[in-house]
C-alpha cells in the first residue's frame, strides 16, 4: 500500500485494500491478484469492511450458496502430510510481516497523538485552536489504542527475534482481542470525530494546516524518514487495523498445528475478533451475523421475553434471551432522549452448564416475599378506574394533557402489578456457580421456557466463557434481535388495539385424545388479565384413561382478557414428589395450548366449538361469552316455588327459618371438607354440577344431602355464590345501596362505625341474619389463609359485588358509562371495601344490633 499524501486517502471502497491472501512486507499487505473474496486455494475468506472511510463502517460477511454465513473456523488439514516444519516457517513469516506492519501502525497513531497534546494545552488559554470537547471528540480513544498496540509490539518482538518451534504467541493475540472494547468505542465515535474535524478545519485555518500535514515516521530500517498524511486518513487506520488483525489470525491458524499450544488461543482470539467485526454492521440480518459460538457455528436467538427475577431479595423486571448455546439475563438501560435503548448484561449461563431445580435442592433458591392478595386486587381496581378516566378525558375539550398524565400514572401502576403479581417459581442453576430465581404468573410460561432450553440441551453443546468484548457484542445485539419489544402493559399498546373482553366466559371442556398410555388426567383454564395470566378453573381428574371425557362447564370472569389457555396435566399421587416450596405435589404437564378470544366469535348467543392441539394431544372444548352489563342485570322473578331467584323473605317464611336452608347447607359442607381447599370460592366449580345442585335445591328433593356429600367442593361453593347472584334484589338491598357507598367513604372512624352499624340494623331480619351467618363463615375460611390462600380481602373481592350492587337506575344515574371496563370498575372498589369493613370488624351479634335500635333513628 502506497504511503498517502496530505489528501492522500482516496474515497474508494475499503475492499480495495483487503484481499484474503497477502504478502507480508514492511508496508503491510499487498494484494497478490487473488480473485476478490477468494483465496488462491478457492476457500471463502473472512468478513471484510466495505465502505468509504467517511461513512460509518459496514461489515460484509461472506455467504455460502444457501445464504448462510460462512463460519470463521479456518480450513482444516492444511498441515497434513507431515509438512509441520514448513508450516511453522510460514507462521514465522506471517508474524514477521505483521510485526512490521504493527510498527507502521504505531507510528501512525503516534503521529495522530502528536498534535493532540498542544491542542489540549491551548484549549484552556485565551486563544484556543479547539475547545477541550472538540479535542476529546476528534482524538477519542487514540491514546488507549496506542498503548495497547505498543505493549503488544514490545511483547511480540523478542519472540520473533528468537524464533523456534516452541515459541508461543497465542496469548498475546488473545489479550489483544480481549481489548477490542476500546475499538468498539472508537468505531461508535468515528463518524462524529470525522465530522468534528471537518467542521473545525473550515472554521480554523490553523487547525486545517495541522490536520493536513501530520508527519508519520517510517520504519527503523527505512530510508524514508517521514511521510505526510492527513488526519482524516489516520483516523481511518484503527478501523482498517481490526480487519487486518482478523485476517492475520486466520492465516496464523492455517500454519499452526492443532496440537500446538497456540492453536486454541489463536482460535479463541479469531472468534472474539470475528464477533466484534460482525457487531459493527447494523444492516445485515442480525440473526445470522450477531455472534458465533466456540464451535464456529452461528449463535441464534431462540426465545426472549420479560420475566421477574428475584435478586437481592427484591423483584426486578429483566429481559431474558435464550440463544442456541446460552441463556442471557439483561436489564434495559436508561439512555438519553432520542437514542436507541440499550441492554446491560446481568448474568449469563452456558446451556451446557444449566440445570433446573430438583426437589432435593429447592432450598437453594432464594425465598420469595409474596404481597397480600388484597393489595393486588386494589391495584387492579385503581387501574380500571384510571382507564375509565382516560376514556372520558379523551372526549373532553383540551383533555389531551391530562390524558398523558393519566397514562403515565397507569403505566406506573401496571408495571407495579406486573412486578408483584407473579408467584410461580422458576429456578435455574449454573452447575459451576450461582442459582437464579424467576417468578412467573403461569405454569404455561414456565413449561415453555423449560421445554425450549431442554430441546437445545439435547444437542452437542460445549461450555463457553465470553470475553468482555464478546459479552458486550452479544448484549448489544439483543436490541436488534429481540422479538418481544415492550413490557406487556396496556399503556404500551395503541388505542386501536383491542381492549379485551369484560364479563363472563362460559367454557365446556369436553374431551381429549392422543394419549399413548393411560393416565390420571385433568385440565386447567387460564385467562390473561393486566398483562399476566391467572388460573381460573380446573376439571376433575379422569382416572386411568387415554380418552378422558370431562364434559364440564365453567364460568370464568374476564377482566380485559384476550386469550384463553388450556393446560392438560397428569395427576401425580406419589407423596415423594412433594415440592418443598409450596407443599404441593408437582403434576406433569402433558400438553398446553392457547386460543385468542375473538369478540365477534365468542359474543354470539350460540356455543362456539373448537379444538386445541398440544404436542399430539387434542382437547375439544366449547365457549360463549356474556358481557358484564348483561350478567349483572337482575330479572324480577314471579317464581314463588324453589329458592333461586326468589326473594329471601319468601324463602325463610316458607321454610320457617331465619337463614335459607341452601345457605346453611352449603356453608356447612364447605367448612366440613373445603376450608383447606386452595382458592375456595375463587376457583370455578363445574357448571353442570352447579346446575344439578341448583335443581335439587329448587325441587327440595330428599337427595340434597347425599348429592352434597359426593359433589366437588368448588361446585358447592359456586352454588352458594350463584344463589346470592340470582336473588331478585341483592342481599344488602337496593334501597340501602347509596347509604353504604356514602358510609364507607367517611374518614372519621367513629362516624363510619355509627353509620355502618346503623345500616346493618336497617336491613330486613332475614337479610341481616343471612349476612351475619355468611360473615362469620368467611372469617373462618380466612383463618385458613396459609393453606387455602384466601384472605379476607380475597373473599371480599369475590362476594362484595354480589351482595352489594346498584339497581339499574342507580348505576346509570349521573354516570356516563363509556366502555365495558367502566361498567366493571364502577363502584367495585367501594363494594369490596364495604364487605371488607364488616369482615375485619369484631364479631357482630344480631341481638346486640337490635338492642341498640332504640337509640338510633331508623330513617335512612
Amino acid at each position: 500500500m502506497e504511503p498517502l499524501s496530505a489528501r492522500g486517502l482516496p474515497r474508494l471502497s475499503w475492499i480495495d485494500t483487503l484481499y484474503s491472501n497477502f504478502n507480508y512486507n514492511t508496508d503491510g499487505y499487498e494484494g497478490d491478484g487473488a480473485e476478490d473474496g477468494k483465496s488462491q486455494d478457492g476457500s471463502e475468506t473472512l468478513p471484510y469492511i466495505d465502505e468509504s472511510p467517511t461513512m460509518s463502517p459496514q461489515l460484509c460477511v461472506p455467504q455460502g450458496p444457501d445464504g448462510e454465513t460462512v463460519s470463521p473456523t479456518p480450513p482444516e488439514g492444511l498441515l497434513a502430510g507431515g509438512d509441520i516444519e514448513k508450516g511453522l516457517e510460514m507462521k514465522r513469516l506471517v508474524l514477521s510481516g505483521f510485526l512490521a506492519s504493527e510498527e507502521i501502525y504505531i507510528n501512525q497513531l503516534e503521529a495522530l497523538l502528536l498534535p493532540m497534546r498542544p491542542l489540549k494545552a491551548t484549549a484552556t488559554t485565551s486563544q484556543p485552536v479547539l475547545t477541550i470537547q472538540q479535542v476529546e471528540t476528534i482524538f477519542y480513544k487514540i491514546q488507549d489504542i496506542f498503548e495497547i498496540h505498543k505493549e503488544f509490539y514490545d511483547a511480540l518482538l523478542p519472540n520473533i527475534q528468537q524464533w523456534d518451534e516452541k515459541v508461543t504467541v497465542g496469548h498475546l493475540f488473545q489479550k489483544l482481542a480481549s481489548q477490542l472494547g476500546v475499538y468498539k468505542a472508537f468505531v461508535d465515535n468515528y463518524k462524529v470525530a470525522l465530522e468534528t474535524a471537518e467542521k473545525c478545519s473550515h472554521a480554523n485555518t490553523q487547525f486545517q494546516k495541522i490536520s493536513e500535514n501530520l508527519k508519520v515516521k517510517g520504519p527503523k530500517d527505512s530510508k524514508d524518514c517521514t511521510t505526510t498524511v492527513s488526519m482524516e486518513a489516520l483516523l481511518y487506520k484503527p478501523i482498517d487495523r481490526v480487519t487486518r488483525s482478523t485476517l492475520v489470525l486466520h492465516d496464523l491458524l492455517k500454519h499452526t498445528p492443532k496440537d500446538h499450544p497456540d492453536f486454541p488461543l489463536l482460535q479463541d482470539a479469531l472468534r472474539i475478533s470475528q464477533n466484534f467485526l460482525s457487531s459493527i454492521n447494523e444492516d445485515i440480518d442480525p440473526r445470522r451475523t450477531a455472534v458465533t459460538t466456540p464451535k464456529g457455528e452461528a449463535r441464534q436467538l431462540v426465545k426472549d421475553g420479560f420475566l421477574v427475577e428475584v435478586s437481592e431479595s427484591s423483584r426486578k423486571v429483566r429481559h431474558v434471551f435464550l440463544f442456541t448455546d446460552l441463556l442471557l439475563c439483561a436489564k434495559m438501560k436508561k439512555t438519553a432522549v432520542g437514542r436507541h435503548q440499550q441492554y446491560e448484561c446481568k448474568w449469563y449461563i452456558p446451556l451446557a452448564d444449566l440445570t433446573f431445580q430438583t426437589l432435593d435442592d429447592s432450598d437453594s433458591c432464594p425465598s420469595v416475599q409474596v404481597l397480600p392478595e388484597h393489595e393486588i386486587e386494589e391495584m387492579k381496581i385503581k387501574i380500571s378506574l384510571l382507564k375509565s378516566e382516560i376514556q372520558k378525558e379523551k372526549k373532553a375539550p383540551k383533555g389531551q394533557s391530562r390524558v398523558e398524565r393519566l397514562r403515565k400514572k397507569m403505566n406506573e401502576q401496571e408495571s407495579w402489578l406486573l412486578l408483584h403479581s407473579p408467584t410461580i417459581p422458576f429456578c435455574i442453576h449454573n452447575k459451576h456457580g450461582k442459582s437464579y430465581l424467576f417468578l412467573l404468573s403461569s405454569d404455561y410460561e414456565r413449561s415453555e421456557w423449560r421445554e425450549s432450553i431442554q430441546k437445545l440441551q439435547k444437542k452437542d453443546l460445549q461450555t463457553c466463557v465470553l470475553s468482555s468484548v464478546e459479552l458486550q457484542v452479544l448484549t448489544s445485539s439483543c436490541f436488534k434481535l429481540r422479538t418481544v419489544h415492550n413490557i406487556p402493559v396496556t399503556s404500551n399498546k395503541d388505542d386501536e388495539e383491542t381492549p379485551g373482553l369484560y364479563g363472563f366466559l362460559h367454557v365446556i371442556v369436553h374431551s381429549a385424545k392422543g394419549f399413548t398410555e393411560s393416565a390420571n388426567l385433568y385440565c386447567t383454564l387460564e385467562v390473561d388479565s393486566y398483562g399476566y395470566f391467572v388460573s381460573k378453573a380446573k376439571t376433575r381428574v379422569f382416572r386411568d384413561t387415554t380418552e378422558p371425557q370431562w364434559n364440564e362447564e365453567f364460568e370464568i370472569e374476564l377482566e380485559g382478557s384476550q386469550y384463553l389457555r388450556i393446560l392438560c396435566y397428569e395427576k401425580c399421587y406419589d407423596k415423594s414428589m412433594l415440592n418443598k416450596n409450596d407443599n404441593e405435589i408437582v403434576d406433569k404437564i402433558m400438553g398446553k395450548g392457547q386460543v385468542q378470544l375473538d369478540p365477534q366469535t365468542v359474543q354470539s348467543k350460540n356455543w362456539h366449538m373448537d379444538v386445541i392441539e398440544m404436542n399430539g394431544i387434542k382437547v375439544e372444548f366449547s365457549m360463549k361469552f356474556t358481557s358484564r352489563d348483561l350478567s349483572l342485570k337482575r330479572t324480577p322473578s314471579k317464581k314463588q316455588s324453589g329458592v333461586f331467584g326468589v326473594k329471601i323473605n319468601v324463602v325463610t317464611k316458607r321454610e320457617r327459618s331465619k337463614v335459607p336452608y341452601i345457605v346453611r347447607q352449603c356453608i356447612e359442607e364447605v367448612e366440613k371438607r373445603g376450608i383447606d381447599e386452595v382458592g375456595i370460592y375463587r376457583i370455578s366449580g363445574v357448571a353442570t354440577d352447579i346446575q344439578a345442585l341448583k335443581s335439587v335445591f329448587d325441587t327440595n328433593t330428599k337427595d340434597i344431602l347425599v348429592m352434597l356429600s359426593d359433589m366437588d367442593i368448588n361446585a358447592i361453593a359456586g352454588t352458594l355464590k350463584l344463589y346470592f347472584r340470582e336473588l331478585p334484589e341483592p342481599l344488602l338491598t337496593d334501597r340501602l345501596y347509596p347509604a353504604f357507598m356514602e358510609g364507607i367513604a367517611l374518614s372519621d372512624p367513629a362516624a363510619k362505625e355509627n353509620c355502618m352499624m346503623h345500616l346493618l340494623r336497617s336491613l330486613p331480619d332475614p337479610n341481616l341474619m343471612t349476612f351475619l351467618t355468611l360473615l362469620e363463615h368467611l372469617k373462618r375460611v380466612a383463618e385458613k389463609e396459609p393453606v387455602n390462600k384466601m384472605s379476607l380481602h380475597n373473599l371480599a373481592t369475590v362476594f362484595g359485588p354480589t351482595l352489594l350492587r346498584p339497581s339499574e337506575s342507580e348505576s346509570t344515574k349521573g354516570q356516563h358509562i363509556t366502555s365495558a371496563s367502566d361498567i366493571w370498575s364502577h363502584d367495585v372498589m367501594a363494594q369490596v371495601q364495604v364487605l371488607l369493613y364488616y369482615l375485619q370488624h369484631s364479631p357482630i351479634s344480631f341481638a346486640e344490633l337490635k338492642r341498640n335500635t332504640l337509640y338510633f333513628s331508623t330513617d335512612v
